[in-house]
């Protein structure tokens, strides 16, 4: 590959590029979504048909419209998209480890500029492998409770109820009223969040995130992974230092840890050339940005397919999800 060309597929530019474009069809569809909001609010007449892609904030209604789904074989009407982007993330995590923080997660986008800031301040700070996988309990003592509430103490008949109930719903529209008007303690929590992401590098991503440590355990199955040559590593542990996750890279033949997130930052930084590679089963090499454009690959395949379904929008007739919304407006849905 021309040297130009390899620069402008670097890890870090095509990460940042696919990470930059992601936030910015976020921020259009955020954009859409508020122009829905008021008209379902009624604040206004002008119907704008919301953008399905919203429903991917919803990872715990889709958890259990999962549950719905393998028990009843039942599509979820009220967020199908949702649904669907959820399995995507699965099959993600399976097929190309944790590529969906590494390159299309919004908090995780945010967590690589805060890095770069706290590395810029040199306030930064690095864990060994030991302290990093006692910090990344919490995260999974939270999937273990959402689990337990959400899906395990959970019956069909259950589920039913909660995805068929008002609040449901809405619940896309309440996600939107929590990030414009933040409580003092939601901004507190953000702060104390952001701030910690300078000095601990991904400090959510790594310590708190369920939905990570979800992604984590499946990730243990892909196989798709860094691989390292012993016979020409110099053991300069520059990959180790760029590893966002911590891993110990340099200390490893194979990086199958559930904790990559497929960035290959390791690669880039290092100095010997074919030490590092991105490898498919028979360790077959593949480039360093396939990672990146598989993971977009799988959410366009799974649009394109939900939309040849004709399952992307949900069938429910908008003038009964204008009457939660009126609902929601005036206090009737609280929770």
């Amino acid at each position: 590959m021309p040297r130009s060309a390899s620069r402008l597929l670097s890890p870090s530019r095509v990460r940042l590029g696919v990470q930059a474009a992601y936030a910015i069809f976020l921020l259009y569809a955020g954009w859409r979504f508020v122009l829905y909001v008021r008209w379902a609010m009624g604040e206004t007449e002008d119907f704008v048909p919301k953008p399905p892609s919203v429903e991917g904030f919803l990872p715990i209604s889709a958890l259990i419209a999962f549950k719905r789904l393998l028990f009843t074989g039942q599509w979820d009407p009220v967020h199908p998209a949702g649904l669907f982007i959820f399995i995507a993330v699965l099959g993600m995590a399976v097929l190309l480890r944790k590529g969906f923080c590494g390159y299309i997660c919004p908090v995780g986008f945010i967590s690589s500029l805060l890095a770069r800031l706290g590395a810029r301040l040199r306030i930064a700070r690095r864990t060994g492998p030991r302290v990093s996988r006692l910090l990344s309990l919490p995260k999974y003592l939270l999937l273990a409770q959402f689990a337990w509430i959400s899906v395990v103490s959970m019956d069909v008949e259950s589920i039913e109820g909660f995805l068929l109930s008002p609040y449901n719903f809405v619940a896309d529209t309440r996600m939107l009223q929590f990030f414009l008007a933040p409580s003092p303690t939601a901004l507190t929590v953000f702060a104390v969040l952001g701030v910690a992401s300078l000095v601990l590098p991904y400090f959510w991503c790594r310590v708190l995130c369920p939905y990570g440590a979800l992604l984590s355990l499946l990730a243990r199955l892909s196989p798709v992974a860094v691989r390292r040559d012993p016979a020409v590593c110099v053991d300069c542990g520059r990959c180790s230092r760029a590893c966002p996750a911590a891993l110990p890279v340099q200390r490893l033949e194979r990086v199958s840890s559930g904790e990559c997130v497929g960035c290959t930052e390791c690669i880039a930084a290092c100095p010997v050339d074919g030490c590092l590679s991105v490898t498919a089963p028979g360790k077959r090499r593949l480039p360093a940005w396939s990672i990146a454009a598989g993971c977009v690959a799988v959410l366009l395949v799974t649009w394109g397919a939900a939309q040849a379904l004709g399952m992307w929008e949900s069938p429910l007739p908008q003038a009964m999800v204008r009457r939660f919304h009126m609902m929601l407006q005036v206090g009737l849905i609280t929770h």
